[in-house]
């Protein structure tokens, strides 16, 4: 195992340390951990809290900033935090407006963020949740019951922070969020597998000619493995089963997302996103807004996956809100 590291138990510290100095304008609690925009708490503005198993970056500590969240809550490498922390975080930047916890279909962080909003009721703050589970892979997996949680969490989280940036109440910005998970679908694909930190060992493996289709950002099985397959095949075989599952239809605008998974050059993104493009335009389905690049990883998997989200007027204003985070940011 060849990594940048030192000892794998401080990982995830010696990471929030670095980014305490990196990032000025965020604020780093070692214990209990978790990341906070510096203004927080901001009075009177609905607080955003999301997080989970380290390993993923830059999701969530990198989306914390004006536009998206107040705060992120960043467990141990693919492992979810403890309701202590989220607890803090939440008290950290409850405005007076209350908080929205936006939380990944996995089931160490549906009942440990559960477990923080009873004890945040209990001192008075008022919480609601949003279970982001956009992954049209497979029903369940060992970590989840229904579907994963996996880089339309990006979406949610720029889209919800635009709403309660502009003032949105906590209600207002929860059905935004619920809307936005209710309109995007993803799907992945990987070429190898990351390797945890302190397991030193492939999470799992492929033969040099094997590619695993659907998979999960912490390398639970997908649908099927195969042999490699070009690109464009291997495109139109996630991006099929996205579009049928909402289903989208001729005249939709959206947001397409090409997300690597940590070990995939730009490169070849921009080819994957070249073949989606395509795709959609052929089904009468118009990219209004895009990304591409490392936004919900694997550690160092190679693969990629796809994210299409449907847009309305407003979803697309929101999109297009200014944002200041570490690893998005747009206007002002």
């Amino acid at each position: 195992m060849k990594k940048l590291i030192n000892d794998p138990k401080d990982v995830v510290a010696e990471a929030l340390a670095g980014m305490e100095l990196a990032h000025p304008e965020l604020v780093i609690s070692h214990d209990p951990a978790f990341i906070a925009r510096r203004d927080a708490p901001v009075q009177g503005k609905v607080g955003l809290v999301s997080g989970g198993g380290s390993g993923h970056e830059p999701l969530h500590g990198g989306f914390v900033g004006p536009g998206m969240l107040d705060a992120a809550v960043p467990g141990p490498v693919f492992t979810s935090p403890t309701p202590d922390p989220i607890l803090a975080a939440t008290k950290a930047v409850d405005g007076g407006a209350g908080v929205l916890h936006i939380v990944k279909n996995y089931t160490g962080d549906v009942l440990n963020f559960e477990t923080a909003a009873d004890l945040a009721d209990a001192e008075g703050i008022r919480v609601r949740s949003v279970i982001v589970n956009d992954d049209v892979a497979v029903k369940d997996s060992l970590y989840t019951a229904g579907r994963r949680g996996v880089a339309g969490t990006v979406l949610v989280e720029k889209i919800a922070g635009a709403a309660a940036e502009r003032g949105d109440d906590l209600d207002a910005v929860a059905a935004i969020a619920q809307r936005v998970n209710d309109n995007v679908r993803s799907m992945g694909v990987a070429l190898t597998s990351g390797i945890v930190p302190h397991a030193g060992e492939p999470s799992f493996t492929l033969a040099e000619d094997e590619i695993e289709i659907g998979i999960g950002i912490h390398g639970e099985p997908g649908r099927e493995r195969i042999s490699l397959e070009p690109a464009d095949a291997i495109v139109d075989r996630i991006l099929r089963p996205i579009l049928e599952d909402l289903p989208f239809s001729s005249g939709d605008q959206v947001v397409l997302l090409v997300n690597g998974m940590g070990g995939t050059p730009l490169v070849e993104l921009y080819v994957a996103f070249r073949r989606a493009a395509e795709v959609l335009q052929e089904a009468g389905i118009t990219v209004a807004r895009s990304l591409v690049g490392n936004y919900t990883t694997s550690l160092e998997m190679q693969g990629f996956s796809l994210t299409v989200l449907k847009l309305d007027d407003e979803l697309t204003a929101l999109y297009d809100a200014p944002v200041q985070t570490a690893a998005l940011r747009w206007g002002r």
